[in-house]
């Protein structure tokens, strides 16, 4: 990662942009004609991601836990994306997470300005992905550290402000570590491996995970940018934390843009790459992107569960036969994430790229 210590240009704080009052937003932050949302036409009321209530996973009725998983299954293949409720992380504990993140991007710039980031590890206060020197930018800032693995975490590049931000980020991080290999076991049910097969393919109790505060700051014109450009996510799963109150997430569906509403208390869950390598394309992650607003400001929490990085991820022997052969070639996470880290997001060019010529 040495080449990519710096920034290619100083970095705009999208915050301060929008504070500033301006009417126009710089040509920096204005995409192509193609990628722009179309705000009024593209909310498909019919359309909705599945919502699954996972209290039956972790029951012990087998028919009401065999309906569970086989609407996770469904979701993963159909969509990507899924939301859960009665997920087993606390409420009040998302709510006050959430908040925490909310008064940090509150703070003084000069307070923030501490924690700024640098593309080598992307770790702390940033404003943009991606390194390449004139590039169109995002409507967004964002925090970003390391959870797992524990050697990698350090909580003195966390926000010491708030004061109960590190404790926060450390009990919401633990509870959403646990769901997520929940998920992990019932995915890999559901692809008829052993249910403890994907956690231990992506590096068992070595697997990393972090967490990316979004602040998505008001746009005078929200519809000629985005607060995330269209990408898939380079890890495992992704559990997001939406904002209750603004709908931002959309995601691509039939070559349409769905936008996802928050259903109360829920986490919306989706696929990572890495999980469609292994799965040899069984599950898919699907192009998601984030609109902005003139009304009002975001935030949202995305948590990432990632394989070990140096351990080579390819599809699961169990799912390759002569009529399925392995459709992806073997790749770390460390080499596949240096891709996004240097070009930002990218719609699904990378996964793509990785398709084996067998």
């Amino acid at each position: 990662m040495n080449h990519l210590m710096s920034w290619p240009e100083p970095v705009v704080r999208v915050q301060s942009l929008s504070e500033n009052g301006i009417g126009t937003i710089p040509d920096r932050y204005i995409k192509p004609i193609s990628d722009r949302p179309a705000l009024k036409s593209e909310i498909h009321d019919h359309l909705e991601v599945p919502i699954i209530d996972l209290q039956n996973l972790f029951g012990k009725d087998p028919a009401l836990h065999q309906e569970t998983s086989r609407r996770i299954s469904s979701a993963c293949r159909d969509w990507g994306f899924f939301q859960v409720v009665n997920h087993g992380v606390s409420h009040e504990l998302m709510k006050r997470t959430r908040a925490v993140w909310r008064d940090f991007f509150e703070l003084p710039l000069e307070v923030k300005q501490q924690y700024a980031n640098s593309p080598s590890t992307y770790e702390g206060y940033g404003s943009r992905l991606g390194i390449e020197k004139g590039a169109i930018l995002d409507w967004s800032d964002y925090f970003f550290l390391n959870y797992l693995p524990v050697t990698l975490r350090n909580q003195s590049k966390w926000p010491a402000q708030p004061v109960s931000c590190r404790e926060l980020v450390a009990k919401y991080g633990a509870q959403v570590t646990k769901l997520c290999g929940r998920l992990l076991k019932a995915m890999s049910i559901n692809l008829e491996l052993k249910e403890d097969y994907l956690q231990n393919a992506f590096g068992g109790d070595e697997m990393g995970a972090c967490l990316r505060a979004n602040f998505y700051p008001k746009c005078p014109q929200p519809e000629l940018t985005l607060g995330l450009s269209s990408h898939s996510d380079p890890g495992a799963i992704t559990i997001l934390l939406p904002d209750p109150d603004v709908a931002g997430l959309q995601v691509r569906k039939g070559g349409k843009w769905i936008t996802v509403k928050p259903f109360p208390n829920a986490f919306i869950v989706n696929v990572g790459d890495q999980i469609q390598v292994l799965s040899n394309a069984n599950y898919k992650s699907v192009e998601h992107r984030v609109i902005v607003n003139s009304e009002k400001d975001r935030v949202s929490l995305a948590f990432f569960y990632n394989p070990k990085s140096d351990l080579l991820i390819e599809p699961a022997k169990e799912l390759v036969n002569e009529d399925q052969p392995a459709l992806y070639k073997p790749m770390t996470y460390d080499e596949y994430r240096v891709y996004i880290r240097m070009n930002g997001p990218c719609g699904k060019t990378q996964i793509e790229s990785m398709k084996s010529n067998r």
